[in-house]
């Protein structure tokens, strides 16, 4: 794994196994201080900016340079900038005017900063001390000493104790331990040596600027195992070992997309140890894979496989810019998770389902199905944001993924994710800031800008809950006559029909455009296995009808322009109607 320092993509990854900084000289004289300085000085010199102007230009040795330049902020660490001046080093000429190296020093900080800055431990191979700083600790005594760093260089440049002190997360974004488990299995050589995510540890907010805001296109079943046209070094990968509903699953991906591994931990349980040594996994998904057979600068795969020799599903999305989304980590291992469902006689959901106790005590527990951008997660929301006027206790099952299974009383739902991965321009105003100390941000700046925060714990998403509201988000149509329409079971076609269509108003979180159609409203699993979902949609809609389920649409509005906040907040309203009036 990464030996020391690495710096690629605008992402840092620091190794605290092969080396940990206990001192300013620890950090200046490391390679990876001259790297981060060498790639800004870099940017400096495309850009020819005033940091160009007033320092580089003219310079013909730039190496020279820099390691001058780093002698001299190592000097300004134990003298005040007069005295550096007058010990007459190459290059010391940078620091006569001090308003420009001030602004030097400040520019150079604020570059750090903004870069994806990852520490690394790997088990079973520390040294020097790092055990006995803890892994909390020592990230937290890394942060202070580049903070310290910054503020004594700075003190000595100017004479001037700082009045305001901000507090920045100057040292690492999420920390990672490692462990060495390895597993083999024949036609899975290629990632036996992976190391193993153990212990994340995040400094939120997160937040990440991948290349891509949106997804495309769909998985597609391919009959041989990809893997065996793939290569990868394992150095640069990791496995997120990901408990996804009742499945177990290896997710692998690349360095360069380590933002978007990270992102999987407020968003699947993370298996313990105990719980994958020596376990088959029932998934395995490489995200990030060169695939030896296309031209990966021209071409990306998003391709999965039934191992039903070793009972393993199998995704793989190969390497490209064009999939450094979020989107195609999660949406690829639901779709085997889905995929897996549907062989052992489940009905997998795209939806969301709650379970709601008002404060008079009725409840209910709520399931609403619809493709991306129907207003599912949206009409959640607007649940939460009434909840402290009507709600004594709300439990969220599944906010994207989920599972109905038929027992003897009833169709029960269960979830596949402990986090919610939603648009911020859908969210109530000001929530996201209100969960801004949990959350991973995604291109904020941008459209279909996204958080991922955990909504709620795995043993509320696995224990199962009697399904007794079952209703399509209808994201296109006004609501004239109330929000919501029950159907009755002599019209079970017609209502089969607008599940199985799955029509809805694009919303800009894939591709498409305007008013779409999508199997099931779930092109994750179901699509891809239509002939086998026909038969559990007949049997499940049947049994729900048998059991007094109540089967409809809710009209959330979330596609007519004026009504993205106000129509699944209306939809919220008539649901609590319902609810009062005990139609459970």
């Amino acid at each position: 794994m990464i030996r020391e320092f690495s710096l690629s993509n605008d992402k840092v990854m620091m190794n605290f196994s092969k080396k940990y900084c206990n001192n300013f000289e620890d950090i200046l004289e490391s390679n990876g201080f001259k790297n981060v300085l060498v790639h800004y000085l870099n940017r400096k010199i495309e850009r020819r900016d005033n940091i160009f102007k007033n320092f580089l230009r003219g310079i013909e040795n730039l190496d020279e340079f820099i390691n001058s330049l780093i002698k001299i902020i190592e000097l300004l660490t134990i003298f005040d900038r007069e005295e550096v001046l007058d010990m007459k080093i190459k290059y010391a000429y940078v620091l006569e005017d001090k308003y420009k190296f001030d602004a030097l020093i400040e520019d150079f900080y604020s570059y750090w900063i903004k870069l994806e800055r990852y520490t690394i431990l790997t088990q079973n191979t520390v040294s020097e001390g790092i055990v006995k700083l803890g892994f909390v600790g020592a990230n937290t005594r890394f942060t202070n000493l580049v903070m310290e760093l910054y503020r004594k260089v700075k003190n000595s440049v100017t004479s001037k104790e700082p009045l305001v002190y901000r507090q920045l997360k100057s040292g690492n974004n999420a920390s990672i331990v490692l462990n060495n488990y390895s597993w083999e299995l024949k036609n899975y050589e290629l990632v036996k040596d992976i190391k193993f995510m153990d212990t994340i540890s995040l400094e939120t907010p997160f937040i990440s600027y991948p290349k891509k805001n949106t997804r495309s296109g769909s998985f597609k079943e391919v009959f041989e195992n990809p893997l065996l046209n793939c290569e990868l070094d394992s150095e640069n990968w990791f496995c997120y070992p990901a408990k996804v509903g009742e499945l177990l699953a290896f997710i692998y991906f690349h360095k360069d997309f380590m933002a978007n591994g990270i992102a999987l931990s407020n968003l699947f349980e993370m298996a313990h140890r105990d719980e994958y040594m020596g376990v088959k996994p029932d998934m395995i998904y490489l995200y990030g894979v060169e695939d030896t057979t296309i031209n990966k600068d021209k071409e990306y795969k998003t391709v999965f496989y039934d191992d039903k020799e070793n009972e393993i599903l199998v995704g793989v999305v190969t390497y490209s810019k064009e999939v450094d989304y979020f989107g195609y980590l999660k949406k690829m291992t639901l779709t085997l998770h889905n995929l897996s469902m549907i062989k052992k006689g489940y009905l997998p959901i795209h939806g969301a389902m709650v379970s709601i106790t008002l404060k008079d005590g009725t409840s209910s527990n709520i399931v609403i199905v619809g493709d991306s951008g129907a207003g599912k997660s949206e009409s959640l929301e607007a649940f939460r944001s009434l909840g402290e006027e009507y709600i004594s206790d709300m439990t969220i099952v599944f906010d994207d993924m989920g599972v109905l299974k038929i027992a003897h009383d009833g169709v029960y739902g269960y979830g596949t994710e402990i986090g919610a991965f939603v648009r911020l321009d859908d969210l109530d105003q000001g929530y996201a800031f209100k969960e801004i100390d949990r959350s991973i941000f995604m291109n904020p700046d941008k459209t279909n800008a996204r958080l991922v925060m955990p909504v709620s714990n795995y043993r509320d998403i696995v224990m199962g809950h009697k399904v007794d509201l079952f209703l399509y988000a209808n994201n296109y149509e006004e609501a004239e006559n109330g929000t919501i329409e029950i159907y009755k079971k002599d019209q079970i076609k017609d209502i089969i029909k607008i599940f199985r269509d799955g029509n809805r108003v694009a919303k800009g979180t894939t591709h498409e455009k305007g008013l779409v159609s999508s199997y099931f409203a779930n092109p994750f699993g179901p699509l891809q296995k239509q002939e086998e979902t026909d038969v559990l949609l007949d049997r499940y809609f049947d049994k729900m009808f048998d059991f007094d389920v109540k089967i409809g649409e809710i009209k959330t509005c979330l596609g007519i322009d004026g009504m993205e906040k106000n129509g699944p907040k209306n939809a919220a309203l008539d649901l609590f109607s319902m609810i009062k009036n005990n139609t459970n």
